[in-house]
């Protein structure tokens, strides 16, 4: 018999939260499935994402919650508590996609050395990187002393890294300077880092530009990966008549309709995330310039994945995290906490933009370590 706890959000009012617990009995685990006792998680302003577009983007279907409640999805790592799958043993640890729960219950289909894919009905018709669970014994990104960096940032990391391949490919539209609003939240950071990386390696020579809260601007101002970094009072000292490209990683209508009536040779808007959950209105009737598009990170994947194989992917993806890696660890302190309580304060923070850049979350719904 397993305990579980849940963390649920209301999917109309994301302030009120409530713990979902019961019992699993072990016996009911059916031929197929397995048993996978969440470890740990991390928790990041891109989470709040998930729940903003939720219902766009079907974040909630991943693992349906109770009535009007959802469960908002994190990226950690397992372990197998109850295996009824062959190839699948008692004490494997997969990192992977997970709710904010202890426990999650799988189907696992196509199960190799590497990994299997979550197989159950309702997981069929959403994008199959979510569906993914890598094998940290076969996983040649994972090494166990930077299981709190895998979780923060591979997959934040990996929407930075396909970003900036989105922006190579279009040879950035023609543009001189690149700015992204929310300089401070993680992927932002890590297109800034690819950005600068690359453009050393001579792929572009754009200016990057960071627009923060002014409380963040001497930090990001300090980490070598933006060219300049303004708050977003002083966004009107960007320059207007420089061709640019437009990163929207915040959600704030109205500094979006600002920006695209500032920068009057703007030749793309990119939106992203949706970091200030509260201003996502404020769209002026007529937004100025070209119409804001949606990147959809595994949308873009999956193309790339067709084109150029998972394993020349994993190769491109991986040089350049090695890199990410050792620029995050000289200035990113890892918090860990542990416990209901715990989890709804850092949810409650990063819902209201309250947490800090300089510090990464890693939570648990089990008061301890296991």
């Amino acid at each position: 018999m397993s305990n579980f706890t849940t963390f649920q959000v209301n999917r109309s009012q994301y302030n009120e939260t409530e713990l979902d617990t019961g019992n699993i009995d072990d016996s009911d685990i059916e031929a197929g499935q397995v048993l996978l006792h969440v470890d740990r998680f991390a928790f990041t302003a891109n989470n709040i994402t998930y729940a903003i577009v939720g219902d766009d983007m079907k974040y909630w279907d991943f693992f349906p919650g109770s009535k009007d409640k959802g469960i908002i999805p994190v990226w950690g790592f397992a372990d197998v508590a109850v295996s009824r799958c062959e190839g699948i043993d008692v004490g494997q640890r997969f990192y992977g996609y997970y709710p904010m729960s202890t426990h999650l219950l799988v189907e696992p289909h196509q199960v190799s050395a590497s990994g299997f894919i979550d197989g159950q009905q309702h997981r069929q018709s959403l994008s199959k990187i979510y569906n993914q669970y890598i094998s940290c014994a076969n996983d040649p990104i994972y090494h166990q002393e930077t299981e709190a960096i895998q979780m923060l940032l591979r997959p934040l990391f990996t929407t930075s890294f396909l970003l900036d391949d989105f922006l190579t490919k279009n040879e950035f539209f023609g543009a001189d300077t690149i700015v992204l609003t929310s300089a401070s939240s993680k992927t932002a950071l890590g297109l800034a880092f690819s950005l600068e990386v690359n453009r050393e390696k001579g792929s572009h020579c754009c200016d990057i530009i960071g627009l923060t809260s002014k409380s963040n601007v001497g930090f990001l101002s300090g980490l070598g990966c933006y060219d300049r970094v303004l708050s977003y009072e002083d966004y009107a000292a960007l320059d207007s008549q420089k061709a640019s490209v437009l990163v929207d990683f915040a959600g704030n209508g109205s500094l979006l309709g600002q920006l695209h009536q500032h920068l009057s040779m703007l030749k793309y808007s990119c939106l992203v995330g949706v970091s200030h959950w509260d201003q996502r209105s404020g769209l002026p009737d007529k937004l100025a310039g070209p119409a804001p598009q949606m990147f959809f990170a595994p949308s873009h994947a999956e193309q790339r994945l067709r084109e150029w194989g998972s394993t020349v992917f994993q190769s491109k993806l991986g040089a350049v995290w090695a890199e990410f890696v050792g620029f995050v660890q000289s200035w990113m302190r890892v918090v860990e906490d542990f416990g209901p309580e715990a989890v709804e304060q850092v949810y409650l923070e990063a819902l209201n933009g309250q947490l800090k850049p300089a510090k990464g979350y890693i939570l648990s719904l089990w008061n301890s370590r296991t």
